[in-house]
């Protein structure tokens, strides 16, 4: 057990033995260490002004990425290099390319956003090299300007790699890589403060013990969620246990015929492999919030968490996976779709946890198809999310429907009249016809400030006839991400 909370903040290794849970490292950053450049705009990880980039190790390699520090722990950053935009500015005063950039480039008005984005570009500086302007567009998809305008931003993004090779962070690589290396090891971190207690176990046979012995417990993962239960909700969390070092948890693996997802594999992590069973998976990886939220959000946590507006569990549901539960040495397996039994509730018993999801390929016959629709194409939280898995028989008539969405009730699920509409049916007008009409047996959805429930009930029909113009007229553009990737490229 190790009572002593270590990270690398810049060059200076940085030792705390007392800490509230959920002090979040914005706060940490601005109060205790009066490092002012990182804002609090929004305090829930949309606008981007408190963006720092970490580097953590995974499987053995340095990997930095961008997050937000306004809704992240500051003890999950155990054995973590933490850098700020405080940290770009080199010895000799000179500012860093990213800097310099957006000082050509006039990429700054009132200058409150700035620091956020110069960190998110940071990221991308270290991680990538020539981005396509589709890719800067992306990596700044989190990150809100109100005044400049993303045009001299984006050239910013162009100009920062002609102002120099790789910088100070880049070569320093190794040796920072060797130095979390001498930080990891496999105590239980166990760090008491004022408010509560956090504990971070190192393996998943501890964690399983710990969440047994502690049922009450919060479980953290990527925090993008439960964030806001202290940021918006002032709710205090005691005990918490964070699941992030739990390497076992973060793996993700092609087993053939199916992928097993860890529970802490992030979005970012496994976008790839979803990417591969569809395009349109792609395309909803791609608008979970922010890049900073994808860095941090986890499968796991977008399942566990239970909202009926969780983007990846209608996906999921489609696609018939199932979920991996954990207690104790004993492992249980469910469907996902029998997850969720009402709002905020789900089938998960005293001391369990989310191992895993076990997600079926599917069969190279199969028609698939993911919509999510909300008021912004970034960074925005769904009204109605929707995904349909149909298979055809030899006779071209419909042998299997998987209908599922989420925003249409208090859980992503099912819609079994629809499903039964279609069965035996061609796949074509009446048969949709007959699967919209039936959308009312299924559901009866709320008006809330995201949309009325006559919109969702509409939409949600719309969306079954968008599968079908796809897969029967695929000459026909019905997504915009193609018209926003060819005006980023004109």
């Amino acid at each position: 057990m190790r009572d002593t909370l270590r990270f690398v903040l810049g060059d200076e290794l940085v030792e705390i033995a007392s800490c509230d849970p959920t002090l979040t490292v914005l706060d940490w950053l601005r109060l205790d260490r009066r490092m002012t450049g990182s804002k609090e705009g929004c305090a829930e990880g949309d606008c981007g002004a408190c963006t720092v980039v970490i580097g953590r190790l995974d499987h053995g390699a340095l990997r930095y990425e961008a997050i937000n520090a306004c809704i992240r722990f500051l003890p999950t950053l155990d054995g973590c290099h933490l850098l700020t935009v405080e940290h770009l500015k080199g010895a000799d005063g000179a500012l860093h390319p990213v800097q310099q950039a957006m000082v050509d480039c006039h990429g700054s008005q009132c200058g409150f956003c700035t620091p956020g984005i110069v960190m998110s570009l940071f990221a991308l500086w270290l991680n990538e090299d020539a981005p396509s302007v589709s890719r800067i567009e992306d990596a700044l998809a989190g990150n809100l300007c109100r005044c400049t305008g993303y045009e001299p931003i984006v050239a910013a993004a162009q100009q920062m790699y002609r102002l120099g090779s790789r910088d100070g962070f880049a070569t320093r690589r190794i040796s920072i890589q060797a130095q979390l290396q001498a930080l990891t090891d496999a105590e239980t971190l166990s760090l008491g403060g004022p408010e509560g207690k956090f504990i971070a176990p190192a393996s998943i046979e501890t964690l399983a013990d710990l969440v047994i012995a502690h049922p009450r417990a919060t479980l953290v993962a990527g925090a993008t969620d439960v964030g806001l239960w202290v940021t918006k909700g002032m709710r205090r969390l005691d005990p918490v246990i964070f699941l992030g070092r739990v390497q076992a948890l973060r793996l993700t693996e092609d087993r053939g015929d199916h992928l097993r997802i860890g529970a802490m594999a992030t979005h970012a992590d496994v976008r790839p492999a979803l990417a591969a069973l569809s395009p349109q998976l792609d395309e909803l990886m791609r608008r979970f919030g922010g890049e900073q939220v994808r860095n941090a959000g986890t499968i796991g946590g977008n399942i566990a968490n239970g909202s009926p507006i969780g983007d990846l569990p209608p996906v999921l549901i489609a696609l018939g996976a199932k979920l991996v539960l954990r207690r104790g040495n004993e492992e249980r397996r469910i469907s996902l779709e029998s997850f969720f039994i009402d709002y905020r509730k789900q089938d998960r018993r005293e001391g369990e946890f989310v191992d895993a999801v076990i997600v079926p390929k599917p069969e190279p016959d199969a028609l698939l198809h993911v919509s999510k629709i909300s008021k912004r194409f970034d960074e925005d939280i769904s009204a109605v999310c929707g995904a349909f898995l149909l298979r055809l028989g030899e006779d071209g008539r419909i042998a299997e429907a998987r209908v599922a969405y989420g925003g249409m009730a208090g859980i992503p699920k099912r819609a079994a009249v629809a499903e039964a509409a279609l069965i035996g049916r061609m796949w074509d007008e009446a048969a949709v016809d007959a699967a919209i009409a039936a959308l009312p047996a299924d559901f009866t959805p709320l008006s809330d400030m995201r949309a009325s429930a006559g919109y969702r009930l509409s939409v949600a029909g719309n969306l079954l006839r968008r599968f079908l113009i796809e897969t029967t007229q695929p000459c026909v553009e019905t997504r915009i991400a193609g018209l926003l990737a060819e005006a980023s490229h004109g």
